[in-house]
């Protein structure tokens, strides 16, 4: 797409978006940038020019700009959004402009937004809060740092039921975070006036397996339309007074057989079993490897991984490395082994 191209459409979705800001229309010119974002650095750079222009919708349009390329681009431009949209966020007073800054910022999944945002959460702008609390996760490392989590601990009790909805999702759902104090958020959001907040408060305490999520869970199963993040929540739980409500559910459906799986102790034993057959064939076939299988308090997968004390080494969902194997583990064992050191099973053979 030539430089021209580019002008045209982002122009184009100027217009667009200054009848959303002014008139309230429905279209804000986000398929055009979508379109334009597509040209990588030519989008980047006409983006970055017009951060300083004096219209204040032609710089949320160029903020927004920034975004798609990135989400688009990775991180061939992430990194260098992120530098633009910070730098503007330092100076920039209009709340329409700190909105789409604050989306921009999630797309470019860069931890060194996380300080803008903090700021940004403090906008008495409702719309803005609740971009910040739907980037602010998006920026997190692993673990999360001290300030993500204090503001979307923070957020989850704002004014606006949105926001809380968002900030409790990122905090519980999508967020690592734990302890005391993220624990008493979550908890205090299932007492919440907003059943979607409620929800989110059980869902995150469930992923964290506090035992307390369990009534909430069992109550959420019940209703006549159930949330795939409940049956998610209920296989963190993995307590088997859940089996009878999970037994209705079709279990094709998505999430519905592992928790099934969770909740049943024989089940679990069973796949558990698999799991460690699993480690002992591949450490019988290359004992000099180091091997090792693990799950975290925040996933339900069991993790396989092996190193060969080189510069190689491989990483496997143990679930999915048994479906390829047909539930053998030692059929699996070859295939990790394979995939690690190509041609090897062939020698074997």
């Amino acid at each position: 797409m030539e430089a021209h191209e580019v002008a045209d459409l982002f122009d184009r979705a100027v217009q667009r978006l200054r009848r959303t800001v002014e008139d309230g229309d429905s279209d804000d010119g986000s398929e055009l940038l979508r379109q334009a974002a597509g040209a990588g650095v030519v989008a980047f750079q006409l983006a970055v020019g017009k951060l300083a222009d004096p219209d204040r919708v032609v710089r949320a349009a160029a903020c927004d700009l920034l975004g798609y390329a990135s989400a688009v681009h990775g991180d061939d431009l992430r990194a260098a959004a992120a530098t633009a949209l910070i730098s503007l966020a330092s100076t920039e007073v209009d709340p329409e402009v700190h909105w789409s800054i604050a989306r921009a910022l999630g797309a470019t999944c860069d931890p060194r937004a996380l300080p803008t945002l903090v700021t940004l959460a403090g906008s008495p702008d409702s719309d803005v809060r609740f971009q910040v609390a739907v980037a602010v996760p998006a920026v997190l490392d692993d673990p999360p740092a001290e300030a993500g989590e204090a503001v979307l601990i923070d957020l989850s009790t704002d004014s606006d039921a949105a926001v809380r909805e968002w900030a409790t999702f990122g905090l519980g759902w999508v967020s690592t975070a734990d302890g005391n104090a993220v624990r008493r958020a979550l908890w205090d959001r299932t007492r919440d006036v907003d059943p979607e907040v409620r929800a989110e408060g059980a869902r995150g305490l469930a992923r964290r397996r506090d035992a307390r999520a369990l009534p909430l869970v069992r109550e959420m199963l019940s209703h006549d339309e159930v949330h795939r993040f409940t049956i998610r929540a209920a296989a963190y739980l993995a307590d088997p007074s859940l089996l009878p409500l999970l037994d209705g559910f079709d279990p094709d459906a998505d999430h519905v057989a592992e928790a099934l799986r969770e909740c049943d102790p024989l089940r679990r034993d069973r796949r558990n079993d698999l799991a460690w057959r699993l480690l002992l064939a591949v450490h019988r076939r290359r004992p000099d490897w180091e091997v090792t299988v693990a799950g975290e308090r925040c996933n339900l997968d069991l993790d396989l991984d092996v190193t060969d004390g080189a510069d190689r080494s491989g990483h496997w969902c143990v679930d999915g490395l048994l479906r390829r194997a047909g539930d053998d583990p030692e059929r699996a064992a070859d295939l990790a082994i394979g995939d690690l050191t190509p041609g090897m099973i062939r020698a074997r053979r």
